[in-house]
């Protein structure tokens, strides 16, 4: 959906009263300012004891105003787009922003009209009830698979976001957001001991997300590996090396060197990684990418919250850091272009550099290679509950399930151990890169400052020295 007449009736106002607001923000000499128009209608549907028990929809409407002028942004929002109160909060930011400028300058964008995210179906045309035999048969389904299953707990959550963007520039951006995200919690029980198992799945569809091979893909991988999670034990801990499992892992990625890559750290001096840009930060063939683009997936971006084309952004290509990711700011102070990057959480709150879909991208190891190539070691491959530290990039990360490598070869499984490391350390430490890059589709989403929508990814990596916290 792009027809800007849409999106103009929908927000209740028109192209001049979108240049009077944006003019009124800049009235006391801002540099640039922008509007940024949301209307985002939110449903879900909660099963638990083998009925759907609870459910609820709320809507959210109103526009954010920004202005910024040299270090000082000013922010104001309103939920009422009559254009006496959009007046207002431009006002307001304007007043906000109120400062010495120091001539920065903000450039056009290249126009581009991608669909990432094509929606056949819209959640908002079908009614709820459709959905709850569906969340009823994938109960029965998972429960058939294990007598050990004691209690099934899913959650179906989706809304659909109409955005509309102007800045000061006169660029009019629009753009249509679907998200529909199944969450599962399994608990098991054996022999007085109790485990969980969560599996998740969220795309940028319609309603055709809702499908029988959806609830047998959720259903075969609630029950995978829950023997070993049974029999899994801590390990005697130690400096060792560590192989990265594909998929999940990539959530070391994300927060241990893509927080660390965004540009409002470095421009303000606060990453390890503020004076690396155009140098060698791990071996010769390893590419780190933040990418907007990948079809439907949870973390694209036909546009992003400034209005910018999604895009796929080399972070790290061929073991140099080439780009870090940037909003307009960011762009506009290190006199480059804008990545896409920058990202809000709601009309409420200020865009800033947020990752996307944050990956690895295959190498050209054999998997089996790479854990055949490990006298003595770990495998893991479900992270928790990770801390970072942007300035200093050291690390912790809780794993869920691994396994214990002898030999080269997979042994015990290991559970409720921590991976300790630092980031320009464990990527200068990367050894092999695998050739089975797998991008995960779960319900991943990032908090810094506010929450927005990931997902990540990795191929089997392997890093030589990691400090595991075990026994």
């Amino acid at each position: 959906m792009n027809d800007i007449r849409f999106y103009l009736d929908l927000f209740n106002t028109t192209v001049p009263e979108l240049e009077k607001t944006a003019a009124t923000a800049l009235r006391r000499g801002g540099d640039y300012a922008d509007l940024y128009f949301e209307y985002t209608s939110y449903y879900n549907l909660i099963l638990k004891d083998g009925a759907v028990t609870s459910g609820g929809f709320h809507t959210d409407y109103g526009v954010g105003i920004r202005v910024l002028k040299g270090e000082k942004t000013g922010y104001a929002y309103s939920e009422n787009l009559e254009l006496a109160e959009m007046l207002k909060a431009a006002d307001a930011a304007s007043a906000i922003a109120s400062c010495e400028s120091d001539g920065r300058v903000y450039s056009k964008v290249a126009e581009c009209r991608p669909d990432f995210y094509p929606m056949a179906n819209d959640w908002r045309k079908t009614e709820a009830s459709t959905f709850l035999p569906f969340l009823t048969s994938l109960e029965q389904e998972i429960t058939a698979k294990d007598s050990r299953i004691v209690k099934v707990i899913a959650r179906l959550a989706y809304s659909v976001s109409d955005i509309m963007m102007y800045n000061s520039l006169g660029e009019l951006t629009v753009d249509t957001r679907p998200m529909g995200s199944l969450s599962v919690s399994i608990v098991f029980h054996q022999n007085g001991k109790t485990e969980n198992k969560s599996v998740s799945r969220s795309f940028r569809i319609g309603s055709e997300f809702i499908c029988p091979a959806l609830a047998a893909e959720i259903a075969e991988e609630a029950v995978k590996g829950i023997d070993e999670r049974f029999d899994a034990r801590r390990p005697k801990g130690g400096q060792m090396s560590v192989v990265m499992g594909a998929g999940a892992s990539g959530i070391l990625l994300h927060e241990a060197m893509g927080h660390a890559f965004e540009a409002d750290f470095n421009r303000k001096g606060q990453s390890i990684f503020s004076d690396k840009l155009g140098k060698q930060v791990c071996p010769k063939g390893v590419n780190v990418v933040d990418d907007g683009t990948v079809l439907s997936n949870r973390g694209a971006v036909n546009y992003d919250d400034e209005g910018v084309p999604g895009q796929k952004t080399y972070m790290v290509e061929d073991g140099v850091l080439k780009s870090y990711l940037h909003d307009r700011i960011s762009a506009a102070w290190y006199g480059v272009a804008p990545t896409g990057n920058g990202r809000r959480e709601s009309f409420r709150y200020n865009p800033i550099p947020r990752m996307r879909a944050t990956y690895m991208e295959s190498g050209t190891a054999d998997p089996q290679g790479i854990i055949a190539s490990v006298k003595n070691g770990v495998y893991v491959d479900e992270f928790s509950n990770g801390q970072v530290k942007i300035g200093e990039g050291d690390f912790t990360f809780f794993v869920k399930s691994g396994f214990l490598i002898e030999d080269g070869r997979l042994t015990m499984p290991i559970k409720d151990i921590n991976i300790i490391g630092n980031g320009p350390q464990a990527l200068a430490d990367i050894v092999a890169v695998g050739n089975d890059l797998k991008i995960d589709n779960g319900t991943w989403t990032c908090g810094k400052e506010q929450s927005v929508a990931v997902s990540c990814g990795m191929p089997t990596v392997l890093i030589s020295n990691l400090t595991v916290g075990g026994e």
